[in-house]
């Protein structure tokens, strides 16, 4: 919850910035090694077949309808291979890919299988196979898998995320501006107060009629609204991952739960992936030569429904996308088991099905570009995830 306390730390914390940096600088001289990683959570679920479109499937545009982009039109998607493009929102990430500097990862997955978004973002963070497997987090596991003492990893974050909850120290960091409270923190501050039988029911009540309210605008009134502004948080992250600081951050971005008015290659979603797109590119500028040295992953927990809904958005599915990208990554490859639109082919015939295990990246990324041994990921870092095979080549 957003208290005075926290504010007040949130508005101080820009101003303190250049003192800030200096002392964390004393605390992350022990780290050895000069690789940077980089943790971006998209919170909500994003919609894997609008980032990365397989426009090439015969079935692509009939099952997707009016989400659908195409090659060709007045804002036409960014092909990567032929078969998959990019929103056409993602421009700097088209450039990244050209440039060999990331990897798409298509059909891809945690463990989970339900729709909860806590539950799944619960699994994505402690990298188990069920919501309540781990109280820890699979990237502080990996820190202490690493050897670290001292303060190791930030979190661009009010305080650090479940994934670098556990025995390693990690810090936190946010700039000076707020952003807007999103769906997800109402949902987050729903959950706190759903045993209050005061607040509880007048807070439902009020969340109510705020969707009731977000519902009625029409696409026209939705295409004023500025979109969020994520270049102070990566830049920040970047300024620090440059210097002596962390070698390790966590980034989050909520929005990405689009039951309603998701839009195709403009609206609410592709403004949401412009965001993103110009936030990247501020952390990697940020970093500068440092960018060199560093991989990003960016996943979500879990995709959406393939065939839209009856309010123009996607409901919560299975199967989605991720991406890998940086300066150290062996890029510009698409890696999908494609299977296919039509129904026999879809989980439960709605949902991308998940051909490839979330933590399979994971485990990649930490063993060439971090070091960790296998035995360490396979035992430590991802107990019980014999079957996640780490990807070979990922890294330059």
């Amino acid at each position: 919850m957003i208290t005075r306390r926290n504010m007040l730390g949130a508005m101080s914390a820009a101003g303190a910035f250049n003192v800030w940096e200096g002392s964390l600088s004393a605390a992350f001289a022990a780290v050895r090694g000069e690789q940077r990683f980089v943790f971006v959570i998209l919170r909500g679920a994003l919609d894997g077949l609008a980032a990365v479109p397989p426009y090439g499937d015969a079935d692509y545009a009939s099952v997707r309808g009016g989400l659908a982009m195409t090659k060709t039109g007045s804002n036409p998607l960014l092909d990567l291979d032929g078969f998959f493009g990019l929103n056409p929102a993602l421009i700097n990430m088209k450039a990244y890919y050209d440039a060999k500097q990331l990897s798409v990862f298509h059909n891809i997955c945690t463990p989970y299988r339900d729709r909860s978004h806590f539950d799944g973002q619960n699994v994505i963070e402690t990298g188990g196979v069920s919501p309540n497997l781990y109280h820890d987090g699979w990237l502080n596991r990996a820190l202490v898998a690493m050897g670290a003492r001292r303060v190791e990893a930030l979190a661009v974050a009010q305080t650090p995320p479940l994934v670098l909850t556990g025995k390693a120290r990690a810090t936190s960091w946010m700039p000076d501006t707020l952003p807007e409270p999103d769906d997800a923190y109402f949902g987050r501050v729903q959950a706190l107060y759903a045993g209050d039988k005061m607040l509880g029911p007048s807070l439902s009540s009020a969340l109510m009629l705020r969707a009731q309210s977000k519902a009625a605008m029409d696409d026209a009134a939705s295409k004023q609204k500025p979109k969020a502004d994520l270049v102070p948080l990566f830049a920040g992250a970047g300024r620090l991952l440059a210097g002596e600081g962390p070698r390790v951050a966590v980034l989050e971005a909520s929005g990405w739960d689009t039951h309603i008015n998701q839009g195709g290659g403009d609206g609410q979603l592709a403004r949401r992936l412009s965001a993103l797109d110009a936030g990247l590119d501020a952390m990697k500028l940020a970093l500068g030569p440092i960018w060199d040295k560093t991989a990003v992953v960016i996943a979500t927990e879990f995709g959406r429904t393939v065939k839209p809904n009856g309010s123009g958005g996607t409901d919560h599915g299975t199967g989605g996308a991720a991406f890998l990208l940086g300066g150290a990554v062996a890029g510009g490859k698409v890696h999908a088991e494609w299977a296919g639109l039509k129904p026999e082919a879809l989980k439960d015939s709605r949902d991308l099905p998940a051909r490839t295990d979330m933590r399979a990246l994971f485990k990649s990324v930490l063993a060439d570009h971090m070091g960790l041994s296998r035995a360490a990921l396979s035992t430590t870092v991802f107990p019980e995830s014999g079957g996640a095979k780490a990807f070979k080549g990922l890294i330059a």
